[in-house]
């Protein structure tokens, strides 16, 4: 249970679509690092500032790898297949 609320597959927000699903997946990490950002600009603590980069960190080479899935996925797609 999720807050009192049984588990469903609603909360599995996939299209079937690698390449959209990865899209969205690119958008929440820069939702994320934006919001890392924010919260970031709002305190002066830098114990609180390093935890928050270091998060940040990880939600940019989150995007970057999803990028660099996109292109697999694409390249592999151009490629001619012979069965």
């Amino acid at each position: 249970m999720r807050g009192g609320v049984p588990w469903t597959a609603a909360y599995i927000a996939a299209k079937g679509d690698p390449i959209a699903d990865l899209y969205e997946d690119i958008a929440a990490e820069e939702k994320a690092r934006a919001t890392y950002q924010w919260l970031i600009d709002m305190t002066d603590d830098v114990d609180i500032q390093d935890s928050l980069k270091f998060l940040r960190e990880r939600e940019i080479i989150h995007s970057l790898r999803f990028r660099e899935a996109v292109e697999i996925i694409k390249a592999d797609r151009e490629q001619k297949k012979v069965y």
